[in-house]
């Protein structure tokens, strides 16, 4: 059951209006509560039972939010840094909200899908090692790959400290010098690409996520754009356990 909250508090929490923007709202009379027109922005409300509406059409209740940012290059995947400009710094004021942290990370120089959301249970289910949510990335390498490599992405490749990775797949989507592979991986240790990459004598020029489960990074979202996502677009985050 969701804690009362103020009127005002609920319509910012769900990205409608700013508390300023509210009061005008409230003015014009656009707002109704059980049907009828509250006289105070603190009005005291339960968002999951009390009947709120906005120019008569009735707003649902959003206890999470959740959000796609296209993340650039140079920031780091962090609720906070004093030196450095984080994921959180690049969401617009209308989409903020407080609690929100990145499910997962991208090493700073790693740009694209950065998931962030305020639903630790869910950050944490599609985090968890036991579900091995697929993670898509397109990489620049210095050389071509080799069957060998290919092959020994799927078999899992052993780093050079001695930890061999989970089953992974790489292919090679555009050829040329630097030609451009797609890898397709199911767990995140530090660096991961750029070791595994490494250890079969490559190195990685520059890297980007472009999907996470089922959910691809949306190509109209421009580097450092963030955007609200959909139940739908949830759902498929929890898709593509598998490899592709």
């Amino acid at each position: 059951m969701a804690q009362n909250m103020r009127l005002d508090r609920f319509f910012s929490s769900q990205n409608l209006a700013s508390r300023k923007e509210f009061r005008t709202l409230l003015k014009q009379g656009r707002v109704a509560v059980n049907g009828a027109v509250p006289a105070k922005a603190d009005l005291k409300i339960d968002p999951e039972r009390d009947e709120i509406f906005l120019d008569g059409t009735r707003i649902g209740y959003q206890k999470h939010l959740y959000l796609m940012l296209n993340k650039p290059r140079g920031v780091v995947s962090a609720t906070e840094d004093r030196s450095q400009k984080t994921v959180l710094d690049l969401v617009p004021e209308e989409l903020y909200r407080p609690g929100l942290f990145p499910a997962g990370r991208l090493d700073k120089d790693t740009t694209g899908f950065v998931l962030l959301t305020d639903d630790g249970e869910f950050a944490h289910r599609i985090l968890s090692p036991k579900q091995h949510i697929a993670k898509t990335y397109h990489a620049v390498l210095d050389g071509p790959i080799s069957e060998e490599t290919a092959a020994q992405f799927e078999k899992g490749v052993t780093l050079k400290d001695g930890f061999t990775c989970l089953p992974a797949w790489i292919k090679t989507v555009k050829d040329g010098q630097n030609p451009i592979v797609e890898i397709i991986l199911h767990e995140g240790k530090y660096h991961q690409i750029k070791r595994m990459a490494a250890a079969c004598g490559r190195h990685v020029l520059s890297l980007k996520r472009i999907k996470m489960g089922g959910l691809c990074l949306d190509p109209d979202l421009p580097e450092g754009g963030c955007k609200a996502l959909l139940h739908k677009d949830i759902q498929k985050l929890l898709e593509g356990q598998g490899a592709e």
